[in-house]
C-alpha cells in the first residue's frame, strides 16, 4: 500500500496500519500506569515498511517490520509547544512517529541516514494533511535534536 510519495521517498506498507492508545485503569498497579503514560500507543499488527530512497540516481529500498506489540510515546513535542503544534496524542501524528521512533530505535534499518528519518516523518505528516507550518518546525526541531544527540555523526 503507498503511503506517500514525493521526488525523494517512496514509503509503503504491506497493510494499513493499525494501532490504538492505551489507557491506565485504576486496577492496574503504579508501574503498569507509568508504562501507559510513558508510551501510550500500541501497534496491532506485524507491519512491513519499505522506503525508497529516490535522492540519487540509484534508488535505494529498504524494508523493514514493525512489531505487533511494539510501544512507543507518539509525537515527542514538549508541552510548553503543545498549544502552537498539538500534542504528542494528536491522531494526525500517530502514523509519523510510530515509523520514526522505529527509526530512532534501529537506524540500521536505513543505514543509519539520520535525514532520510526526517523525510520519512514529514511524508507521514504530509499524508496526514499536517499544515505546512508545522511540518516545517517539527522537521527543523526533530533533524536539529538527531544531530544534538550525535545520529549520523561518524
Amino acid at each position: 500500500m503507498r503511503w506517500y510519495e514525493d521526488k525523494d521517498i517512496l514509503i509503503e506498507f504491506d497493510d494499513i496500519p493499525c494501532t490504538t492508545m492505551l489507557f491506565p485503569l485504576p486496577s492496574m498497579t503504579k508501574q503498569e500506569k507509568k508504562d501507559i503514560t510513558d508510551k501510550p500507543f500500541l501497534n496491532k499488527k506485524l507491519l512491513q515498511v519499505k522506503i525508497t530512497d529516490k535522492r540519487n540516481t540509484k534508488k535505494i529500498v529498504y524494508s523493514f517490520w514493525i512489531d505487533k506489540g511494539y510501544r512507543w510515546d507518539g509525537a515527542s513535542i514538549p508541552r510548553v509547544f503543545w498549544r502552537l503544534i498539538g500534542s504528542k496524542t494528536n491522531p494526525e501524528f500517530q502514523i509519523a512517529s510510530l515509523l520514526h521512533d522505529t527509526l530512532c530505535e534501529n537506524h540500521s534499518f536505513i543505514n543509519n541516514d539520520r535525514y532520510l528519518s526526517t523525510l520519512i516523518l514529514i511524508g507521514c505528516m504530509k499524508s496526514a494533511d499536517v499544515c505546512a507550518f508545522k511540518r516545517w518546525l517539527i522537521k527543523h526541531s526533530v533533524d536539529n535534536y538527531q544531530k544534538f544527540c550525535g545520529w549520523g555523526n561518524k
